[in-house]
């Protein structure tokens, strides 16, 4: 199966941002000064980044105590919304550099250096919802990750 490449466009810096924003906007929900500022550090890691690294950085730069456990509601609504994505073995989350595109989450995850790569395969997604619906179960938000070493740690 090979991985499948989509038409959409992937985004950085401003313009991620700015997509992130339009993106949540567009579904009813607001672009807080908070949710911003936590959309911002996550996707300056290149490194899947926990809430907790997120909430020390962000408390550095803002110079008051930001709590882990509203980074954490923030990351939820983000990865119901497709703003971001979590790597569920490491706890760790990733910015969906094109958001509002919704595709299952495939991780290539080192074990050396923790990156993680996220792939869409569309081929693999269908074969594991129709596993799921043929044993009569309806799958919500399927995450496959594989673990393993990436080409730098080899």
């Amino acid at each position: 199966m090979a991985q499948q490449h989509h038409h959409h466009s992937e985004h950085a810096g401003e313009t991620l941002v700015e997509a992130a924003r339009a993106a949540l906007t567009g579904a009813g929900e607001q672009w807080t000064g908070m949710r911003s500022d936590v959309f911002e550090e996550l996707a300056r890691h290149e490194r899947p980044a926990s809430a907790y690294d997120i909430a020390e950085n962000l408390s550095k730069t803002r110079g008051k105590r930001v709590a882990p456990n509203s980074v954490y509601r923030i990351l939820d609504l983000f990865v119901s919304n497709n703003l971001a994505m979590r790597v569920e073995s490491a706890n760790a989350y990733l910015a969906n550099t094109h958001p509002g595109c919704t595709h299952d989450c495939i991780f290539l995850v080192c074990d050396e250096c923790g990156e993680a790569t996220h792939v869409d395969n569309d081929d693999i997604s269908k074969a594991v919802r129709g596993v799921a619906q043929g044993a009569d179960f309806k799958p919500e938000r399927p995450i496959i990750e594989i673990r393993g070493l990436c080409a730098g740690c080899r």
